[in-house]
């Protein structure tokens, strides 16, 4: 990219993470990196995205948040993994192009019930489309049902060589059907098919115990010190 794009920095504030710790964010506040292409590349610098917020960690005494995406066309599942997908195997897979209304009600549920001590509860309307969706990039929803039953919904942004995985809602009372792991699975099995090289599922960070479940698909990359780091089981 040859261009020179405006940054900016924002406050450090109490790590949603880590206790003890402050986070900063890096900003893409220019509004000529909201577009598909550069949008892929920021992602590839290690950048997620919010809303319509790309941003990634800017810590300055902290560099435990580290970018993960999993090479798509060489996965292979685990044992434990097949055993996840054969559990599932009864429930239907969607993909929708739209943000519907009719989500609502299991991210409500989801929110309320999941993480009803983090910062997003508690739920409302306004706060679930400002946080998922976006008129900026193209998105896919993986819809999962059991029967005529919405159960899951990952919403996940498509990139030009790429999906990135965004958020990922489902009904609380399949928990122990590992609906978050299938989740992934399935958007590793949709990237493959249509075609894309990657699925990015966010940061990975070892010492918090509610996000290191993204290094368990092989193989994977991690992004360290600007490189690429390839891992395989």
């Amino acid at each position: 990219m040859g261009m020179n794009f405006q940054l900016g920095i924002t406050q450090e504030f109490p790590c949603s993470y880590l206790p003890d710790k402050q986070e900063r964010l890096l900003v893409a506040t220019d509004p000529r990196l909201h577009d598909k292409e550069h949008y892929s590349w920021l992602m590839s610098q290690g950048f997620r995205r919010s809303g319509d917020q790309i941003y990634r960690p800017h810590c300055l005494h902290c560099n435990a948040c580290q970018s993960l995406r999993v090479l798509a066309m060489q996965f292979k599942p685990s044992k434990s993994q097949k055993r996840i997908i054969k559990k599932n195997q009864s429930f239907n897979i969607v993909v929708s192009k739209e943000l519907k209304n009719s989500y609502y009600a299991l991210y409500e549920r989801y929110i309320s019930q999941v993480h009803a001590d983090g910062a997003m509860y508690p739920p409302s309307p306004e706060q679930y489309e400002n946080f998922l969706k976006t008129d900026t990039f193209e998105q896919i929803f993986i819809e999962i049902y059991d029967d005529a039953e919405l159960i899951s919904v990952a919403v996940t942004d498509v990139l030009e060589h790429a999906l990135s995985a965004v958020y990922t809602f489902y009904h609380p009372d399949y928990r122990k059907k590992s609906l978050g792991m299938f989740s992934i699975l399935s958007q590793i099995e949709i990237t493959k098919q249509i075609g894309k090289d990657y699925l990015y599922l966010g940061y990975q960070i070892d010492s918090c115990q509610k996000m290191n479940y993204k290094d368990q698909f092989y193989p994977h990359e991690i992004l360290y010190e600007n490189s690429w780091q390839l891992r395989n089981k």
